[in-house]
């Protein structure tokens, strides 16, 4: 079982939709160890991430030490505190106030808004923002920071970003866009890459595929030039990056390859993100498991799992049918269709959490043996790697 109780990390889009900032979120009614959360608050890798970016943290009654985060915290209150809690909160409140640390409000469609200036950040519901009378949240907008949350379709994502919110999360990357953002690669020739990579093809084989879509090639050579890989010198070719990285790096950019949008080099792309962070998350996790996984399944597979677990959403295709046209292993096809097996359980807790289910998500953890600091630590790791992901110019 696990010793602590996990807490839960989400990136916040910004309007660029690169990750603009973080929060952070407790399963309900879990027991927290103000203690644990001080430590992993104080954890090296929190100074990984920029600076400049802000972390919404939940008020607990009495408070609790930010550790690394405590110039970059947002501290924030429910609108309707636990009727025990309520006099705690506003104490925490007033204090932070005085302090002039950044404080922020959950906002509930049962309760008035604030007005403008009264709190630093607002979060609001994708939803309720959507009922509010026109121009609402511009007026709140001019002095106030707007989180928009619970933010499930890429037509509530459109909205809140033209209703002056700055950040947003980001259920909506687990829909599939109306559009097709690969027009001009069709389904055929992703699915040919991704059968050469899972097949291990030598390196003429792929050059090929890359020949008969330049833009492939281009968009491979941003990836591998991002500041997540940083090489030393720019890498310039299809035969230097194998040189330079080897295969199994490069097997790696090449399944993060098929989300990178080839006309468009220089807007992020979420799905890119989000996909390498589940790859990283998966492959990190796979070394904590207990009992310990098969060799076989960990490292590489795990982080294919990872990435692989957003094709269906990419390509617009249900997952057995682009089961039916990889040559995966059967365990892998097992962890991908059917959430069966140690990395089909792991990537069942990322699913938990991405619909915010948390208390099943910490469930699945325990059963797992995973730590709650390994969990923490292992977030902070893979999202602090795929937050350095950008196509280069």
């Amino acid at each position: 079982m696990a010793s602590t109780e996990p807490i839960f990390v989400y990136p916040l889009l910004g309007a660029d939709d690169s990750w603009s900032g973080f929060s952070i979120d407790f399963a309900p009614g879990a027991k927290i160890d103000r203690e644990t959360l001080v430590r992993q608050l104080s954890s090296p890798l929190l100074e990984t991430f920029d600076h400049r970016q802000p972390w919404l943290l939940p008020a607990l009654s009495g408070g609790y030490d930010h550790g690394k985060l405590t110039d970059r915290s947002v501290t924030v209150f429910p609108s309707h505190p636990e009727p025990q809690d309520a006099d705690a909160m506003g104490e925490l409140e007033a204090s932070l106030r005085l302090a002039r640390r950044k404080v922020g409000l959950n906002t509930s469609p049962n309760t008035k808004l604030p007005g403008a200036g009264s709190w630093d950040y607002l979060l609001i519901g994708s939803s309720h923002a959507r009922s509010l009378p026109p121009f609402t949240l511009v007026g709140l907008a001019s002095l106030t920071s707007l989180v928009a949350t619970e933010v499930h379709t890429h037509n509530d994502r459109a909205w809140v970003l033209n209703n002056a919110c700055v950040l947003s999360t980001s259920e909506f990357l687990q829909t599939r866009a109306t559009q097709n953002t690969k027009a001009d690669i069709t389904r055929l020739k992703l699915l040919k890459l991704l059968t050469l990579i899972v097949d291990d093809a030598d390196t003429g084989s792929l050059d090929a595929v890359f020949r008969e879509e330049p833009k492939l090639s281009y968009s491979l050579l941003r990836l591998v030039n991002s500041a997540a890989l940083s090489p030393g010198h720019p890498i310039t070719s299809f035969n230097q990056a194998i040189t330079l990285l080897g295969r199994r790096q490069l097997q790696r950019w090449l399944q993060l390859l098929v989300y990178s949008d080839p006309n468009n080099g220089q807007h992020p792309n979420p799905l890119l993100q989000k996909a390498a962070a589940r790859g990283r998350l998966i492959e990190l996790l796979a070394k904590q498991v207990t009992p310990p996984l098969p060799p076989e399944e960990v490292a590489d597979t795990a982080f294919m799992i990872g990435t692989f677990s957003l094709l269906d959403v990419l390509l617009g295709m249900s997952m057995p049918e682009i089961l039916r046209q990889l040559p995966l292993p059967e365990f892998a096809q097992q962890a991908l269709s059917d959430h069966a097996g140690g990395l089909g359980e792991l990537l069942a807790v990322i699913n938990a959490v991405d619909k915010h289910d948390l208390k099943l998500a910490s469930g699945r953890l325990a059963a797992l043996g995973i730590d709650g600091d390994d969990f923490f630590n292992a977030q902070l790791e893979a999202y602090g790697w795929a937050s350095k992901i950008h196509i280069a110019a």
